[in-house]
């Protein structure tokens, strides 16, 4: 391996993939057991010793052996001293491990605000009515200073939408409770599956993606991702934010010596099953553009096949491990597969394919016009890490030792939608409550001085009778005679 180009494998000739091209992104198929994990240990570690940061999705939990020395073995020092791997020595990489679900690493987090409603309409799974009140909602949201960090903020927003469904449809469009009623099931759903802990501060930096250690290596961020595959579309929905997010955020640099980042996916399929057609072109362009920002994308999965031909044509590095082929299913995806690389005189593809050895590929990458190279049978670089998991025990003084521990593991809820959308209703709610309370005061001071001017205007009345019986009687009356005549008047003492 040179300062800027990586030696990862040995054909009739290096293999190499060179550093101004390593942003042209990159694809390592193969089916299972042929050694697609050990291949994404040997790119990631060599990566990082040329001092770029990695960030790698762990499906297994094997790719966390990066963070460990791996056990010397007769067949690995063999095999180095074969492909002439130079400084072959057994050493682990720098390593951050991240978890969305808090559990294997630090805590990985966006907004809701960041996600956008696209990503986030994918994510719930919703109709096209229902993504267009998604959209209201943001808008009024971004119009009204309401942030939306996270699910109860989106929640409250949307019984907030409700219950003033009129006057907002009236303004940007017509949106009805029964569009919001099952939005606000899917966000139960989705709050079911633990899904919320995405959402919330603090927010990933991506600069915190982007590290390198005090030597100058760059440091790999393993995302596990074993429970996160239980949930493809949150995995994916996440993947897409992340290429997005990189890509509105980062500067354009062109070709570098080599890349700022390297991103690998492993099960990428699950990235592009179901997605809808808006989806998919929004990843073709970010894959397509991407590269000049400095970020080199490696998708890892079974074949070929599962990654859109759009996205596919902008692979430029691929590696192509081992298919089997049982059914006529299976020949056909290896000629497509074989017909993919630039021929190679010396052997036929389709054949050799299916005759691979666990540790063998099939490899073509850039070369130094930017061309792809003939196709070449290459043994794999023997990893310096372990080629198996790292223990609980070994995880978890990795992330004692972590220098975005103290900035990531602690929850943030700063005043956002929800908070401000419950002072408002208790603003409201208080501001009713006056009013209520003057009305009935006012109420009650009419009744008083109704009743007041009726008492007042029968002892007029009272007073004047007594006053004219007693003219024509000549004397005035007692007491006891006024209080009697009162009463047989108006039923009571006077």
């Amino acid at each position: 391996m040179t300062a800027n180009n990586l030696h990862f494998g040995q054909g009739e000739k290096p293999a190499l993939i060179l550093g101004k091209y390593a942003n042209r992104h990159g694809l390592i198929t193969g089916a299972t057991g042929t050694g697609k994990t050990v291949t994404v240990q040997v790119l990631a570690e060599n990566f990082s010793q040329m001092g770029v940061p990695v960030f790698v999705t762990d499906i297994k939990g094997d790719v966390s052996g990066l963070s460990q020395a791996g056990e010397q073995k007769p067949f690995l020092d063999e095999r180095a001293k074969e492909l002439k791997i130079e400084n072959y020595r057994y050493q682990g990489s720098p390593t951050i491990f991240w978890d969305i679900f808090k559990k294997l690493g630090h805590p990985v987090r966006t907004t809701i605000q960041e996600i956008g409603p696209l990503y986030l309409s994918r994510l719930l799974e919703l109709s096209d009515v229902q993504e267009g009140v998604i959209a209201v909602a943001f808008k009024y949201a971004e119009e009204n200073d309401l942030p939306i960090l996270d699910l109860k903020d989106l929640q409250s927003l949307l019984q907030y939408m409700g219950d003033h469904y009129k006057d907002i449809s009236a303004q940007y469009g017509r949106i009805t409770n029964a569009s919001i009623g099952a939005i606000q099931r899917r966000l139960l759903n989705l709050e079911s599956q633990d899904a919320d802990q995405l959402f919330g501060e603090p927010a990933l930096a991506l600069a915190d993606l982007m590290r390198q250690d005090m030597q100058g290596q760059g440091i790999i961020s393993i995302m596990e991702s074993r429970d996160l595959m239980m949930k493809p579309q949150l995995y994916a929905t996440f993947l897409l934010w992340l290429m997005t997010e990189l890509f509105e955020t980062l500067p354009e640099v062109g070709d570098l010596p080599q890349p700022k980042l390297v991103l690998f996916f492993d099960e990428a399929h699950l990235i592009f099953n179901d997605a809808p057609k808006e989806v998919l072109r929004r990843i073709e362009q970010v894959a397509r553009l991407i590269r000049s920002k400095g970020v080199g994308v490696y998708f890892c999965t079974q074949s070929p096949g599962d990654i859109p031909e759009d996205i596919l044509g902008q692979l430029g590095n691929k590696v192509q491990h081992a298919l089997r082929s049982y059914t006529p299913k299976d020949k056909k995806v290896i000629k497509a597969v074989a017909d993919s690389f630039r021929p190679n005189p010396a052997f036929d593809t389709a054949t050799v394919i299916t005759e691979l050895g666990v540790g063998e590929a099939l490899v073509s990458t850039l070369e130094e016009k930017g061309a792809p190279s003939i196709v070449d049978r290459v043994k794999i670089a023997p990893p310096r890490c372990r080629m198996g998991p790292a223990t609980d025990e070994e995880r978890q003084l990795v992330m004692q030792r972590s220098p975005v521990g103290g900035t990531y593991d602690a929850d943030l809820d700063r005043e956002s939608a929800h908070e401000k959308l419950q002072a408002r209703a208790k603003a409201l709610a208080e501001q009713k409550a006056q009013e209520q309370a003057k009305l009935e005061a006012e109420s009650s001071r009419y009744r008083s001085e109704k009743i007041s001017g009726r008492s007042r205007s029968r002892s007029r009345r009272g007073d004047t009778v007594l006053e004219s019986v007693g003219k024509s009687l000549g004397r005035k009356f007692t007491t006891k005679v006024v209080n009697a005549v009162w009463k047989s008047l108006f039923g009571r003492k006077r």
